[in-house]
């Protein structure tokens, strides 16, 4: 079994070869009281020359190295010009400030495809996430905000009921920002972002700040660095943020797995007997609101909501302390925006008290992190110089039905395997 080497009494001979080999660049973790000659703490040696944290493990069979890949802000900043450190160092300071005008630049910055941007937009993120864990130590550990993911199909009534609900919490002294995902034309790519247009009132207020993104072909509508804008904005001193995605569906998971809280709007009019609604995306949902609910609709809406209050009772519940609940609302007259908004901070208090809260975003960060491997080793794949010169000749094969599409990949997958080996 391996036992992390936290030695308790190091050997002394053993430490100043370590000081002598290639790894002396590496910081090694040992007690406070290890001491390598006159009376220096070896972890004050280690550490001004590190820039990278190893664990060492002992394992029965002999000494092995388990190294945590993750650079320190001092080595990332290293390599910057004085020009990108000054750019990096100006949004952060305006970002920290609340200056609407650099958190629109930096999540720009991250939403960038060029390399060299997209490094700089992670010396940024490593300089508020420092922040950002020193601001939830002195909260008690607390999230220093409310993060809620909206979704619903279309017409359901998302950007009506995020302007009403977005004025009313800013007259409560609360800093909104909501990351609305539009989506992207298949044929051209391009996007209406009609979202900050259909919310007027909100756009205007000071204390909200609205980011429509395109989805660029990402399932569920939610993109790559939507986790890192959401990141952005905590850091700008928003304590409410809305993730409102495209559509409904299955893929609807990605933003669940982003969020505290998952808020699933539907209108009254959309079927009978739960049409059209896949049963994963009511599991995920934490919260059911039947929007439009004035009027002639109001009847049924009550229906509505009366069959979803039956459905929930048949699902799993995910959480040991939290049952979902489906309520009626109208954006356009106000009725049930109040009580929803005090069910959303019973849930926030319930979860927090819990520990439920604390172990979904851990968890998330998890997740978020695979997501991003996933995409960056299909686009190593891709760039492969050997796969790179074998898949339009594959490609045409397959086209032509000479080829199937499961042993292109198979021969794609070899080729990579063996250059690699």
């Amino acid at each position: 079994m391996n036992i992390p080497m936290l030695l308790q009494h190091p050997h002394r001979d053993f430490l100043k070869v370590l000081l002598r080999t290639l790894y002396r660049r590496y910081h090694f973790i040992l007690p406070s009281s290890t001491h390598l000659r006159s009376g220096i703490p070896c972890a004050q040696p280690f550490s001004s020359l590190g820039l990278y944290h190893a664990k060492w493990m002992l394992p029965s069979n002999g000494l092995t190295r388990k190294l945590c890949l993750q650079t320190t802000l001092k080595e990332q900043t290293e390599g910057l010009s004085d020009k990108e450190q000054r750019l990096v160092d100006e949004l952060y300071t305006g970002l920290i400030q609340g200056q609407r005008a650099c958190l629109a630049e930096a999540i720009t910055l991250i939403e960038s495809t060029h390399n060299r941007k997209k490094e700089l937009a992670q010396v940024l993120l490593q300089k508020v996430l420092v922040r950002h864990r020193e601001q939830e130590k002195l909260n008690k550990g607390k999230p220093l905000a409310f993060r809620v993911g909206l979704s619903g199909p279309p017409g359901a009534g998302k950007s009506t009921f995020i302007e009403y609900f977005g004025k009313m919490l800013t007259e409560r002294g609360h800093k909104l920002s909501v990351l609305a995902v539009d989506p992207s034309s298949c044929t051209s790519g391009g996007s209406l972002l009609g979202d900050k247009t259909r919310m007027t009132e909100l756009s205007r207020d000071m204390n909200a700040y609205i980011r429509p993104s395109p989805t660029r072909g990402t399932l569920g509508g939610v993109t790559r660095t939507t986790n890192e804008a959401i990141l952005l904005c905590e850091g700008g001193g928003y304590d409410i943020i809305l993730i409102e995605t495209v559509g409904v569906g299955q893929s609807e998971f990605a933003v669940a797995d982003m969020v505290d809280m998952f808020v699933l709007l539907l209108p009254p009019a959309g079927g009978d007997e739960l049409q059209g609604i896949k049963r994963g995306i009511i599991e995920m949902a934490d919260l059911v609101a039947i929007t439009k609910s004035d009027g002639d609709l109001v009847v049924p809406a009550r229906r509505i909501q009366a069959e979803y209050v039956s459905a929930l009772k048949l699902l799993r519940r995910r959480s040991g302390v939290w049952r979902p609940k489906v309520i009626r609302i109208s954006a356009r007259s106000g009725e049930g925006i109040t009580e929803m908004w005090d069910t959303m901070k019973e849930f926030q208090d319930v979860m927090l008290a819990s520990g439920e809260l604390t172990a979904k975003r851990q968890k998330q960060q998890k997740v978020w992190m695979w997501n991003l491997i996933q995409e960056n080793v299909v686009e190593h794949f891709r760039t492969h110089p050997t796969v790179r010169e074998q898949i339009p000749l594959l490609e045409k094969r397959v086209l032509s039905g000479a080829l199937s599409p499961g042993l292109a990949a198979d021969l794609l997958l070899k080729a990579f395997k063996s250059r690699d080996q």
